[in-house]
């Protein structure tokens, strides 16, 4: 994956905390926080741009500038404004929803009646108007429970009254309808039943599809210690919340999280949504949605991030959310507890007073302050800019260590009107007993590893590895590492290249077919269609099973067979090039011409897309091809990845290609610019050649956007080679007998405006 540009569009205290999280991928280079704050100034790979979270124009020409390729918004407001728009008409991906998907947090009025339309519980509920007043003080009179008040809009989290008596619901009723204490957002309100009972507040990722839930969490929405006072924002959070059960989890998963998911896909005018958190009221066996946010929580995910384990990576399974291929990475958490204590201006949730000095002490072991309402002056002192002024984050292996260490980080820091709670984490404090349960001696074979089973699969696959014997390679296996001569293999002046790949959730689609014998030509094909020399592969597995395994070495064995290289036994390359016919070469120009050599079908990428597209489509892996009645679905899909190394090194050698393109994940859009030298980008014509039946079925039966097509698969184009125009005619000829098919030649040329333009997308859609 190309180093990711990052740009965070906020400034408070969760913005610090993903820019934070963010700086620890490896594929993160740079993150830009617009307007970002006096935290976000300091940390590490970040940058403060002096930009309004609500100046689109403007954030999309900075991002344009400055290459950014993945943009997080973190406040509600640019969502409910249609932020994500306006990058994605520039072909940047947003990890959050359209504006029309994000009014089930703009709308409480909205997305009450969507839960109502999708059967997913909550509370009872009335939606009024102002000119409706009167009815509305009615409907109060006539209850015979307790209420809640909330605007239906945005109120930055300050737009919910919790009245105890029916006078107060009136007097709450009329300063939200007729005096628009909360502006706009009040123009509507949701009357709603009050439920008794703790709740919980979950962050889930989802990519339209898949949804992933990280640890609940309970906020404290009332400024007051022991739940008194106004609501805010948010004063506190722990996780995981000790009544979150993993039962309870997962029937939250089950009953209201994927439901809500697939009711907005089913709701055609609602675009998929990437994340979504929802607050719960549970009590014991029963759960009610109380309302939807449509991005990260303030202040759960402070604590959030310190709960993610080290092999998370956040920046990945963000770009996995927004390419619909979540359940390809992981997502972990570590075992123990984390808490967040937001330090607050004096006055707030009401009027406060800015640019106090902040000073900061020494703070324990695992505790990371994050900066919410804070500004960094030009002679480097910090001073509060607003109402929730800093979080103070703790992760430690239980909740009460955790809770220490966070209350000495609060103590080591000091402005004017410091204000917390001191009793975050009150409802998760109650004595508990813990059970010890002897646990019965175990085996490797038990747990799933038999080394019998490894020795005879060594013994079966001996003969496969000899089959791929080549000059310098050591044809064996059973020791630690493999061995090459490169001097053995006639190079003279080499430069070694090295990549590593994989075949992605295809192998799940192998899985369930039960088809293993090509896999592993997969394996081979992602990586030697970008380098050959030699190959070396891994096979894991939760549980030996020898004759399945035998099938996968077989398929890698013929992809190396027809790579013409060596493995040794997670799909590593390495590739001997002789120094002056290194690709890409200098020489790209504006004008060069793109051809294209045909696919076999859909190699092995967009399978996270591919298998959602199918578990809604109604069809199956065993169903017969729409076009083509000779093979199911899952014959199809596993057709092997085309091997284009044989074919293309005489040409290689001859020096008539400039660069080649391997269309691998990321489609046209993302692959093209990779060979290409700064400052220049292509123009391609996807009306050039005929759309493979396997994607025209595809494209229909998932509703998929010719864009999101050209972003994600290679539509029939496996590699894309460039070469002067004066040289396409005679490479097209030296390469027409190894494609029965045929080439594709001048699909498209080497322009001056970087990106990719595709022409005639449209087209697509008339194809069927």
């Amino acid at each position: 994956m190309n180093q990711l540009h990052v740009l965070i569009v906020g400034g408070g205290g969760r913005e610090h905390a993903l820019a934070w999280r963010l700086a620890q991928s490896s594929i993160v280079e740079k993150i830009y926080v617009a307007p970002g704050n006096g935290g976000t100034a300091f940390s590490p790979k970040s940058t403060n741009v002096n930009l309004s979270a609500s100046d689109f124009p403007k954030l999309v020409d900075f991002a344009v500038r400055n290459k950014i390729n993945l943009v997080i918004p973190g406040p509600e407001q640019p969502l409910v404004d249609g932020i994500e728009a306006s990058f994605r008409s520039v072909g940047i991906p947003v990890f959050g929803p359209s504006s029309r998907a994000a009014r089930m947090e703009g709308s409480k009025a909205f997305s009450k009646e969507f839960m109502r339309r999708n059967d997913i519980p909550t509370a009872q509920y009335r939606i009024f108007t102002a000119s409706q007043y009167a009815e509305a003080a009615r409907y109060i009179k006539d209850c015979n429970h307790k209420i809640v008040l909330k605007a239906s809009g945005l109120a930055a989290g300050k737009g919910v009254l919790l009245p105890d008596t029916q006078e107060a619901a009136l007097e709450g009723l009329k300063s939200i309808l007729l005096d628009r204490v909360f502006g706009e957002a009040g123009s509507e309100v949701v009357i709603e039943e009050r439920l008794e009972g703790p709740e919980l507040s979950i962050l889930a990722f989802s990519d339209g599809y898949t949804i992933v839930p990280l640890p609940a969490a309970q906020d404290h929405k009332r400024i007051g210690e022991g739940d008194t006072g106004p609501n805010t924002g948010g004063m506190g959070a722990y996780a995981p919340a000790p009544i979150a059960t993993p039962d309870l989890i997962a029937r939250i998963q089950k009953e209201p999280l994927q439901p809500t998911v697939d009711g907005m896909r089913r709701e055609g005018e609602i675009p998929l949504c990437r994340t979504i958190i929802h607050w719960f009221h549970v009590n014991f066996n029963w759960t009610k949605v109380l309302e939807y946010n449509v991005r990260f929580g303030d202040p759960e995910t402070e604590a959030l991030m310190m709960l993610l384990s080290e092999e998370t990576d956040l920046a990945e399974v963000m770009m996995a959310s927004v390419e619909h291929r979540l359940d390809s990475v992981k997502i972990a958490v570590r075992n123990g507890s984390a808490v967040s204590v937001v330090l607050a201006s004096s006055g707030y949730p009401g009027p406060f007073s800015k640019d106090k000095t902040i000073t900061f002490g020494q703070v324990p072991s695992g505790v990371q302050i994050f900066h919410a309402g804070t500004t960094k002056n030009t002679n480097g002192t910090v001073v509060t800019s607003g109402g929730r002024v800093l979080v103070v984050s703790a992760f430690a292996p239980t909740l009460n260590e955790a809770l220490a260490a966070a209350y000495k980080g609060v103590d080591a820091i000091d402005f004017e009107g410091k204000t917390f709670r001191r009793d975050i984490g009150h409802r998760a404090l109650a004595p508990s007993s813990e059970s010890n349960i002897p646990v019965a001696g175990l085996t490797y074979a038990q747990a799933g590893v038999s080394v019998d089973a490894g020795n005879e699969l060594v013994e079966a696959i001996k003969p496969l590895v000899r089959s791929t014997r080549r000059p310098g390679a050591d044809g064996e296996i059973g020791g630690f590492g493999g061995v090459f001569d490169i001097k053995a293999a006639n190079f003279s002046d080499p430069v070694l290249v090295s990549g590593t790949d994989g075949v992605g959730t295809k192998l799940r689609v192998a899985i369930e077919v039960g088809i293993h014998d090509t896999v592993g030509i997969d394996l081979v094909a992602m990586s030697v269609n970008d380098l050959i020399l030699y190959f070396l592969d891994y096979y894991g597995c939760g549980a030996l099973d020898v004759s399945v395994a035998k099938q996968v070495i077989r398929g890698i064995a013929a992809g190396c067979l027809q790579a013409g290289c060596d493995y040794d036994l997670a799909g590593f390359a390495v590739g001997a090039v002789e120094r002056t016919l290194l690709l890409p070469q200098p020489t790209i120009v504006a004008g060069d011409v793109l051809i294209g050599l045909p696919s076999s079908g859909l190699h092995s990428n967009g399978f996270s897309l591919v298998r959602k597209i199918i578990e809604s489509s109604g069809h199956s892996y065993s169903s017969r091809c729409p076009w083509d009645e000779q093979r199911t679905i899952g014959q199809a899909l596993l057709e092997p990845t085309r091997i284009y190394v044989q074919a293309l090194l005489p040409i290689v050698r001859r020096g008539l290609i400039k660069g080649m393109s391997h269309i691998t994940g990321g489609g046209f859009t993302e692959n093209i610019p990779r060979v290409l030298p700064r400052g220049l980008g292509a123009s391609l014509d996807v009306k050039k050649w005929t759309v493979p039946e396997v994607f025209k079925f595809l494209r229909r039966a998932g509703n998929v956007a010719p864009a999101e097509m050209a972003r994600t698969f290679n539509n029939g184009i496996g590699m894309v080679l460039i070469v002067a125009p004066e040289d396409a005619h005679l490479v097209s000829g030296l390469l027409k007998s190894e494609f029965a098919e045929g080439i594709f030649n001048h699909i498209g040329r080497v322009t001056e405006i970087p990106g990719v333009e595709l022409l005639g997308l449209d087209s697509w859609l008339a194809a069927g």
